[in-house]
């Protein structure tokens, strides 16, 4: 199983908009450019994350794109469960009654195991933890620099 590219950009792009928190709303062609992502295929993604209601776009000549939430309260769960849906990894583990092997598969308790490890692990992870990895990273490629 890999992330799609769709989710990979999403949590990039969620959290430049944490990073800019308070200081109002990004343009996405800034983002874009800040992220090295085509502006055409966040276009795409943004739909999905204001359907999730985890973001919220401005119109005007100040509009932009910003949180709907603060990055504490918002998980990375949040983000992939928004842009990829059920993060269940087989179907047999989200619907055990419809396997006719599901009383003999042994198999069946790993997938499920793996999906609840996942989806607890992404829990764990809010979107404020992530700006603090990046200001973090960026002190230390500020210090190697110099």
């Amino acid at each position: 199983m890999k992330i799609s590219m769709r989710s990979r950009y999403g949590l990039r792009l969620m959290v430049e908009l944490a990073a800019h928190g308070g200081k109002g709303p990004l343009l996405l062609k800034n983002i874009a450019r800040a992220q090295e992502i085509s502006e055409k295929y966040l276009s795409q993604i943004v739909i999905d994350l204001k359907a999730a209601n985890l973001i919220s776009a401005t119109r005007g000549a100040h509009g932009g794109y910003m949180l709907s939430r603060p990055p504490a309260e918002i998980t990375a769960l949040d983000i992939i469960t928004a842009l990829e849906g059920d993060l269940t990894l087989v179907e047999c583990t989200r619907n055990p009654n419809r396997c006719r092997r599901e009383s003999l598969c042994v198999s069946q308790s790993v997938w499920e195991r793996l999906s609840q490890a996942m989806t607890q692990t992404l829990e764990e992870i809010r979107l404020s933890d992530l700006v603090e990895q990046l200001r973090e990273k960026t002190k230390e490629t500020v210090m190697f620099e110099i």
